[in-house]
């Protein structure tokens, strides 16, 4: 079960950094919208929070562990900044990263990316022989 959870998380990596690879614009265009028309829409932060602390869990003892320990906090942090963080702020970090060149969204993905590919090599799925 642990291995498929973590290939889920992957999963969604991989798919977040490829849609934002071929079609940066598209997609920041879509979660402008998005924050626009439904407010609310923060409350699903719990999922980046639970999917943070299912990470640090089942990634303690896989290879590249360090990387899993800061990577979680990282999403456990924007979890909680993005769900339960005071509006202004939310509203400055969301102006911020909204408002970037397609070039950096790009960058963006590529990590995604390659942290989809460590995490799937990390549990053997990938690079093994």
């Amino acid at each position: 079960m642990k291995e498929y959870t973590l290939a889920f998380l992957a999963g969604i990596w991989a798919a977040d950094g490829l849609s934002l690879l071929l079609a940066p614009r598209a997609v920041i265009n879509r979660v402008r919208e998005a924050t626009a028309l439904t407010p609310h829409i923060f409350r699903w932060q719990i999922l980046a929070i639970a999917a943070g602390v299912a990470l640090f869990i089942l990634g303690f003892d896989i290879a590249y562990s360090t990387l899993w320990m800061i990577t979680a906090l990282g999403m456990i942090a924007k979890g909680l900044l993005l769900w339960l963080g005071p509006m202004a702020l939310r509203e400055r970090v969301l102006k911020w990263c909204l408002n970037r060149e397609d070039v950096d969204y790009r960058f963006w993905g590529l990590g995604l990316c390659t942290l989809a590919v460590l995490l799937l090599h990390a549990l053997g799925w990938i690079g093994q022989e």
